[in-house]
């Protein structure tokens, strides 16, 4: 097995979640922006792609090198091994990102990393003319901070938020990875009610379904790595097989969504039934103010509309104030909302507990953290 520098990419502010899910896979993490490292093996590849939920990717670092000039980026490239990597017949796709650096063209900097690249692979394979690229696929990046370059190389192929269940979805879905993060911050637990009552498509229920039941998210997926010739069948398998094992498929699961909107409800049913959670979450068309329940204990998890058209704030805006109202009755609920109105918590009529800052894609939210009293049911 071979130790490679990997980095699990992760959203602007789930770095925490993402690093709490590398250790508890074994791995020790370093943190920073937008990414966790960690040192891991072929194995560690596969099962960091199987099990993080939060993440966006994994990544293999494949070399760090200060890049002032043009001849820099090109030579420190062309020294790197990258026949450990590359098969004769690979293809490498170069993209690329330069921030606060001289060489701030990316088309010219992506060029270079494959002219490079080329010249290596030619050398060591001893080919005189073009290499045919017909193998794999191999997705090298060049990205340059403050005149520093990292290449890497993509294991996970489309990003990780697709599980693979969503057959269909509404206007502005929430990606799985997101969901995730929001059910890992509630602490949530699978003896305890769910429930999301601006359910969309589902993604949210879906999301804890998976997670009471401790399946891997990237169970039924496949990843760019698994065509890699040094990525054996055999580390695929072991991986799937012990993701199989810990799964807890007899786990009963109170989940229910709701959505006043008809179409998402069906929509929501169909990606159940495709996430094999048909038979364990209920889905129901209702107005989230109508929600009633004598459980206790539970948790409410929601991305309620924005009400970014014209006419829509003042609606949402109605429907949150009339929302805390109806959770005043229900004191053991703990409520999480991701809202991007900065008067949330006017709306809702009581100041949440905890706040954390959190990006929708590129919108600035927050999500809203009102925990509830414990009764005395045991939890």
């Amino acid at each position: 097995m071979t130790k490679f520098q990997l980095v699990a990419t992760a959203a602007m502010g789930l770095e925490s979640i993402v690093a709490q899910e590398v250790q508890d896979l074994g791995y020790e993490t370093r943190v920073e922006n937008g990414k966790v490292y960690f040192e891991g093996d072929e194995t560690a590849i596969a099962r960091c792609n199987l099990w993080l939920r939060v993440a966006d990717r994994v990544k293999i670092v494949v070399a760090e090198f200060p890049a002032h000039t043009f001849d820099q980026l090109f030579e420190s490239t062309k020294a790197i091994e990258w026949e450990n990597y590359l098969t004769v017949d690979a293809a490498f796709p170069v993209s690329g990102k330069s921030v606060k650096s001289k060489l701030f063209s990316v088309p010219d900097c992506q060029a270079i990393v494959k002219k490079a690249i080329v010249e290596r692979m030619k050398s060591h394979y001893k080919r005189l003319g073009f290499l045919d690229e017909s193998g794999a696929t191999y997705k090298i990046e060049i990205s340059i901070l403050k005149d520093v370059a990292t290449l890497t190389i993509d294991t996970s192929g489309s990003g990780l938020h697709k599980r693979g269940y969503r057959q269909t979805q509404g206007e502005a879905p929430l990606k799985e990875t997101l969901a995730a993060a929001l059910v890992k911050i509630s602490k949530w637990s699978p003896t305890r009610p769910f429930v999301d009552v601006f359910c969309g498509s589902g993604t949210i229920p879906l999301e804890a379904a998976m997670i009471g039941q401790n399946i891997a998210p990237g169970y039924n997926r496949e990843f760019i790595s698994e065509e890699w010739s040094w990525m054996k069948a055999n580390i695929w398998d072991d991986a799937r097989n012990e993701a199989d094992d810990l799964a807890k498929y007899d786990q009963q699961l109170e989940i229910f969504g709701s959505d006043i909107d008809h179409r998402m409800v069906s929509i929501s049913q169909e990606n159940a039934l495709e996430a094999g959670f048909g038979d364990i979450i209920t889905f129901k068309q209702m107005q989230a103010t109508d929600f009633t329940t004598r459980l206790t204990d539970g948790v409410i998890i929601s991305n309620p509309p924005y009400g970014e058209r014209i006419g829509e704030k003042e609606t949402i805006e109605k429907v949150i104030r009339d929302f805390g109202q109806v959770m005043k009755d229900y004191p053991t609920w703990s409520v999480y909302m991701l809202s991007s109105m900065e008067n949330f918590e006017e709306l809702y009529g009581k100041k949440a507990t905890k706040k954390r800052k959190l990006f929708n894609g590129f919108i600035r939210t927050d999500l809203y953290q009102y925990w509830g009293q414990k009764s005395k049911r045991e939890i």
